[in-house]
């Protein structure tokens, strides 16, 4: 039976877990939580057949071996696989979305921020600097006065689990 190959074009069914067993992404629709769907693009049909867990579509993903379409750990995992093997693949939180930064929250005073801005915790923005230079992040906590961000990968600090299943080797 074929091996897989750096180079190689194949299909692959996925889930990630987090160390507590959460699913943070899936190719799997069976895997996906619809009241724990990311992504805005899925409004209410989040978790039938056109949204996976990380708000892209579910079903199989197609990848190029060594591409990096994915973490290297996985592009690794999968050269030597033959269609229909499975493996796990663990990332450590500093090759994934790096350790948690305690130096990426910070605080703006209410009187910088737009005046019709009404955030919540929880709510995530896109805010710009000076440099026009986009920067994601979290609201956690507002007050009168301040608004406090985390700018941190929603990820960041976490180990990551990916149950990986070889479908395809595409031609």
């Amino acid at each position: 039976m074929a091996q897989a190959k750096n180079g190689d074009k194949v299909t692959i069914d996925y889930t990630g877990r987090l160390e507590d067993g959460t699913v943070f992404d899936s190719t799997l629709e069976d895997e996906c939580n619809p009241d724990e769907c990311d992504s805005d693009d899925c409004g209410d049909d989040c978790g039938d057949d056109e949204c996976g867990c990380g708000g892209h579509e579910s079903g199989p993903m197609e990848l190029t071996i060594g591409e990096g379409e994915l973490f290297s750990q996985i592009d690794e995992a999968l050269i030597g696989m033959a269609p229909g093997e499975k493996k796990s693949v663990i990332i450590p939180a500093a090759d994934a979305f790096g350790e948690y930064d305690k130096d990426k929250v910070f605080t703006v005073p209410r009187s910088d921020m737009p005046e019709d801005l009404k955030p919540e915790v929880g709510d995530e923005l896109v805010l710009t600097n000076e440099d026009d230079e986009d920067l994601g992040v979290q609201v956690v906590e507002v007050t009168e006065e301040n608004i406090t961000f985390d700018s941190n990968h929603p990820l960041a600090g976490e180990d990551l689990t990916f149950e990986v299943t070889l479908l395809e080797i595409l031609p």
